[in-house]
């Protein structure tokens, strides 16, 4: 790992970090997964979510990490870290907070989300990721949800028959409200019919609170 990512996450140095950016991504691009497990260190540990210090480190790291691979175009190298560090996420709190602030791993599941989710069209980075990015549609964040959508809906072009596997979470998150998750319908339709048929009267009943588009995912 370069030895100034090494500073920063060992020792959680937030005065370094900015320094990040002045590194040239293909100086670091074979360190990446290293640095994500770092990171994922850093974010399991049990005074993550009240350190603000430890927060921002990883945050900007996170930038940087996903900035480097987005630049690099080596998200195939570094996808399996990068989907754990999401699972990861998982086992913790990510619904907002009264004010409606997302707790910090809410923060890092979005930006992780953003970046893997800009490969839609690597099918072995949707094999790897699909599976752990659907559950984030039930995990208490409506927001987190609703961003699902689109990502899901591009993600259907080349994978609807990975994610007619997911079909019950996705129909159950329509159900609730999340509207815009029908334009993935259509595509996973046309690969397995059966589990939409058996949720039709449930999803028709839906109409009247669908936008246009929708609907006509819908119909």
């Amino acid at each position: 790992m370069h030895e100034l990512f090494t500073q920063v996450l060992s020792k959680k140095d937030l005065s370094k970090a900015g320094d990040l950016f002045s590194l040239s991504d293909q100086a670091i691009v074979n360190d990446l997964t290293e640095v994500i497990n770092s990171i994922a260190e850093i974010t399991s540990l049990p005074d993550y979510v009240n350190n603000n210090n430890d927060q921002s480190v990883v945050e900007i790291c996170i930038t940087k990490v996903t900035s480097a691979i987005r630049e690099t175009g080596s998200i195939e190298q570094h996808a399996d870290a990068l989907v754990a560090l999401l699972e990861s996420c998982l086992n913790y709190n990510l619904k907002p907070s009264a004010k409606d602030e997302d707790p910090p791993h809410a923060k890092i599941s979005s930006d992780i989300i953003s970046c893997i989710f800009l490969n839609y069209n690597k099918k072995e980075v949707m094999k790897r990721a699909l599976p752990v990015a659907v559950k984030f549609l039930h995990k208490g964040n409506r927001e987190l949800s609703r961003n699902m959508a689109p990502y899901l809906s591009l993600a259907a072009i080349d994978n609807a028959d990975l994610l007619s596997k997911h079909i019950q979470l996705i129909i159950d998150s329509i159900i609730s409200g999340n509207y815009p998750l029908c334009r993935v319908l259509p595509q996973i339709y046309a690969v397995a019919k059966e589990p939409i048929h058996d949720h039709a009267m449930a999803l028709v009943s839906l109409l009247p609170q669908c936008d246009l588009s929708d609907k006509l995912a819908l119909l």
